[in-house]
């Protein structure tokens, strides 16, 4: 496990966390080696048990996976596979469980660098085909996954995540100074994005109708927030040309990673939290900004509105959709949105994200043990 977890990260560790502490199943956790203290410091009632050295690599990991897993799984006498993210062993005796996070490979595969697109397809196809059970986050990447195949999938289970209230929740005051301690010279109002900067992010734009905000504020003599970009560097190479166009109107910070405990207060205190991505095949950082109470700018597309329900403002994706979505975001009207979609993310639970991943094991167990 990387050391700054990204959402694919968050949910295995939040999912390992609660099956481990439900004790309904018996979970094996296989890690790369080194990593089996901080996952146990993240869930302490998992089991863990190290995989060789070669994982440390891409390749040697995908060539463990196929060759070594099996046989792990074989020794220790496992049901089931469960392989999180995409891949799994094709030669095997042990019942399958592949989660598919996303169906935009297919249906928006220049979002992606075209390598990635094109071994997550191959993968995505063959995992929808030879699985016994598939899991998604959401209803839409299931009927994305259904649409790009051509076929319904054989056996789905939709697990929505969770979210993790520990981490998530309105900003208190060690909050706030984790934050101060973490972004130096913090302003003292700002519009805030958590993410990989990557195309379908739609950051650029972002920048753009943050820039058209400041510049009719200022006219109208009004301050203007600053916008801090958080997370990942990406591959994104229009965003550092909106941030050197907006200079001279807009305070735009790139941030990269924010520490976990300096995330409530940079989502909860910000004046609007804004995620105008393109597509999402659940869309957790909107799920997290609205556990910390954060008024929420985000889109109609893929998966999003399953998120944020009716307790967000929805944008079109283009620079001005978004510039006008911001001034009624950045309006006090808007802070009674804070309240209802800190209850709407109240009803998104590791629990029951975890008692679906535990109904798709049974399923798949039953069906297709060999």
């Amino acid at each position: 496990m990387p050391d700054s977890l990204g959402g694919v990260g968050r949910y295995i560790v939040s999912l390992v966390r609660e099956v481990a502490s439900r004790g309904v199943v018996e979970l094996i956790v296989v890690v790369s080696p080194g990593a089996e203290a901080e996952l146990l410091r993240a869930a302490p009632g998992a089991r863990i048990v190290a995989a060789p050295a070669l994982t440390s690599s891409t390749l040697g990991r995908f060539v463990w996976e196929q060759t070594g897993l099996p046989r792990l799984a074989d020794r220790l006498g496992a049901d089931v596979i469960h392989s999180p993210h995409y891949t799994m062993p094709l030669a095997t005796r042990r019942a399958r469980v592949v989660t598919l996070h996303d169906a935009t490979f297919f249906s928006s595969p220049e979002w992606h660098i075209p390598s990635k697109a094109r071994f997550f397809r191959a993968w995505t196809r063959l995992t929808a085909r030879l699985a016994d059970t598939v899991v998604t986050p959401s209803r839409a990447t299931a009927e994305g996954v259904r649409e790009a195949l051509g076929r319904p999938l054989r056996r789905v289970v939709v697990a929505p995540l969770g979210v993790d209230g520990g981490i998530f929740h309105p900003p208190t005051a060690a909050d706030r100074q984790a934050l101060a301690d973490a972004v130096p010279d913090l302003p003292a109002t700002w519009i805030a994005f958590l993410g990989t900067l990557e195309p379908r992010k739609n950051t650029a734009a972002l920048i753009r109708a943050a820039r058209r905000v400041a510049r009719e504020r200022r006219a109208a003599g009004l301050s203007a927030p600053a916008l801090l970009l958080a997370g990942a560097p990406g591959w994104d190479a229009t965003v550092d040309d909106a941030v050197r166009d907006a200079a001279d109107d807009l305070d735009v910070r790139l941030l990269g990673y924010l520490p976990l405990e300096a995330l409530a207060a940079f989502l909860g205190d910000a004046d609007c939290v804004a995620y105008p991505s393109l597509g999402e095949g659940f869309g957790l950082p909107v799920l997290e900004a609205m556990s910390c109470a954060a008024v929420v700018v985000t889109t109609t597309r893929l998966s999003l509105p399953e998120v944020g329900g009716d307790c967000v403002l929805y944008s079109d994706v283009d620079d001005a959709s978004l510039a006008a979505t911001l001034v009624t975001a950045l309006s006090p009207a808007s802070d009674d949105l804070r309240p209802r979609a800190r209850e709407r993310a109240e009803t998104f639970d590791w629990a029951s994200c975890a008692e679906a991943h535990e109904r798709a094991w049974t399923g798949a167990a039953t069906r297709g043990h060999r």
